[in-house]
């Protein structure tokens, strides 16, 4: 055995003790055709064994259930939502049922597989109907059990296996081929710990339509329209949490499909409150009384929308409230965002992009850039300046610096061509 060998596989027991490794030790992976599964937990109690660790720092199970030709993708978002969470995962890969009876495995461990041990079972012939089975030696003991199905989920997560030994449930209505659909089949099948990343990824969008309200000027909503894609689940997910909330009459309006969910209105005697993204990357925050604002409201990605699920085992009973009782309340988009805007029922995407713009070309908005491009203050310096220099920014006066800054002309931005894919 060649030195650099000896070196990874020592690297991956010590990752198994809870040792750090450093982070430039590569992935170790080992494969393990035609086995069991208690063939896979009797060689990493050995490797455990081997350095006399006797328990390992996870704190639960995830169990993934995906395709072939998606594990790669999948495994590596499970692997960065680990460094967050460390855990044992387990991803059952079903093969080609026409074939003999058999399951290869394989261990990955260091390097891109996070703080985490990935073992992959990838299953043939009857077998690849049995996921249940080969699963159940690989538990963590005393700890809770996690099932994602990042695609196509079972269509009664009651009877499913697999979702009857786990505590928390995920799925992705965003990846079925017909959204709407496997809401409703979501409602209908609920039971507490299921969850859907569709409901995730608005998480941001709640937290700051939340916020605006708790602000001034305060008033009771009368109305909100939500406009988001046609095949959004996440837009008919917020726009049903808002009836539930606010038991307000909500509008759902259509834009393209794939641009996730573009605005939001609510509608107060006192004047409306619109959060537009026109982008995906950037939104804009207008409301009565308040200077409008410029927000960053990214398009959350897979790894963090699964890491965020990981923080709780509870059952989410807002979700609940808008799966089982929300979504009802809510009638089919028969008008395009762009008719809507033009009645005067929510902000159009032009006019938030006006609002964005003439943001970053004000002089608010120069200085802001000016605190961060400015060069740094020289070494040399006396206290009175010192001291001047403080009282300008306790009194939010821009600095001599800032100011020159500021009034430097910059070279402006060349628009991005990319289009806006799926999600919120």
């Amino acid at each position: 055995m060649s030195d650099a060998t000896t070196f990874s596989a020592r690297s991956s027991l010590r990752y198994l003790a809870g040792t750090p490794i450093h982070p430039q030790v590569p992935l170790v992976i080992i494969d393990l055709p035609k086995t069991s599964s208690v063939s896979v937990a009797k060689r990493l109690v050995t490797m455990r064994n081997d350095v006399g660790a006797m328990t390992l720092g996870r704190v639960l199970t995830l169990i993934i259930v995906v395709d072939d030709h998606q594990a790669d993708e999948i495994i590596e978002a499970a692997s960065d939502a680990s460094r967050q969470h460390p855990c044992r995962i387990v991803v059952v890969v079903a093969g080609n049922r026409r074939g003999t009876n058999r399951m290869d495995a394989q261990i990955r461990v260091g390097g891109d597989a996070g703080a985490s041990e990935v073992v992959v079972l990838r299953l043939f012939g009857q077998l690849a109907n049995h996921g249940q089975s080969v699963v159940v030696p690989l538990l963590l003991p005393d700890s809770p059990v996690v099932a994602w199905w990042p695609h196509e989920a079972p269509s009664d997560l009651r009877e499913d296996p697999i979702a009857q030994m786990a505590q928390r449930r995920i799925t992705d209505s965003a990846e079925s081929p017909n959204p709407k659909m496997a809401l409703k089949r979501l409602a209908k099948t609920y039971r507490p710990g299921d969850t859907d990343l569709a409901w995730t990824r608005i998480t941001l969008w709640r937290g700051l339509l939340a916020a605006a309200l708790d602000g001034p000027p305060y008033g009771a909503v009368t109305e909100a329209v939500v406009a988001g894609a046609s095949d959004s689940p996440s837009s008919d997910l917020l726009a049903g949490w808002l009836a539930q909330v606010l038991k307000v009459p909500v509008k759902r309006v259509r834009t393209k499909a794939g641009s996730g969910v573009i605005s939001v209105r609510l509608d107060r005697k006192n004047g409306p409150i619109d959060l537009v993204r026109p982008d995906g990357t950037v939104a804009t925050l207008s409301q009565p009384g308040q200077p409008d604002r410029r927000i960053s409201l990214k398009r959350r990605g897979l790894a963090e929308c699964l890491a965020d699920e990981l923080r709780r085992l509870d059952a989410d009973e807002v979700y609940m409230e808008t799966l089982v009782h929300g979504l009802g309340k809510l009638t089919p988009a028969t008008k395009t965002a762009s008719a809507a805007a033009a009645d005067g029922e929510t902000m159009s995407t032009g006019e938030s992009r006006r609002i964005s713009e003439r943001l970053t070309h004000s002089p608010r908005g120069k200085l802001a850039s000016a605190m961060v491009t400015a060069p740094p203050a020289p070494d040399t310096g006396d206290v009175a300046q010192v001291q001047k220099a403080t009282a300008r920014k306790l009194a939010d006066r821009p600095t001599p610096r800032e100011k020159q800054v500021a009034r430097t002309p910059t070279t402006p931005r060349r628009k991005s061509t990319a289009t806006p894919g799926s999600g919120s």
